[in-house]
């Protein structure tokens, strides 16, 4: 019998709700008793407006910027610039934290922004590699060879989200990553 894929990833389009979905399983599953790490990402706004993106420490609550349209240095995706100070001192220490603390790690997103950062690159295949269970998003039409390579793991499951099946996805998913999570 072929093993379950360990890590789920979600991929899907712009604002169909990935991270709160994942923000649900998380919930979920802390409240089962699981140790879990990692960084999130979401919009910053401003009247309505999207201006940027921030990243969140799961465990610590610790925020950086990950881009933003009035980021004066970084490399430049869209019209946002990354950066590349915060992801690294936030988002890769929540990962290689996650790595050693956490039974699940979360890794949101993974995506052109992030890209740029050989040291986040090298923290979720750290993560991939660590034997603990992954769950991530990931960036729905952009292909690099990172991202591809993440996509045609074995060991990796690519859900995605839609209108359709969003609203039910993060018990589906809480329940599997529970299978495959070894008891602690």
């Amino acid at each position: 019998m072929k093993q379950q894929p360990r890590h789920i990833f979600l991929t899907g389009p712009p604002r169909i709700g990935k991270t709160t979905i994942v923000l649900k399983v998380v919930g979920e599953l802390r409240n089962m008793g699981l140790k879990v790490g990692g960084m999130i990402s979401q919009e910053i706004r401003d009247g309505g407006v999207r201006v940027g993106f921030k990243i969140m420490d799961l465990k610590t609550g610790l925020e950086g910027i990950l881009a933003h349209i009035d980021q004066k240095s970084g490399p430049l995706v869209g019209k946002y610039r990354v950066c590349l100070e915060d992801l690294e001192n936030v988002g890769v220490e929540a990962i290689l934290n996650a790595c050693k603390e956490s039974d699940l790690i979360i890794i949101d997103e993974v995506g052109p922004m992030e890209l740029h950062s050989e040291a986040f690159k090298k923290a979720v295949l750290e993560a991939l590699n660590s034997g603990k269970t992954v769950l991530g998003t990931i960036h729905y039409r952009v292909s690099s060879p990172f991202i591809d390579a993440i996509r045609n793991r074995e060991d990796v499951e690519i859900i995605e989200v839609t209108y359709r099946n969003r609203d039910n996805l993060s018990k589906t998913i809480a329940k599997k990553i529970l299978e495959r999570t070894p008891k602690h």
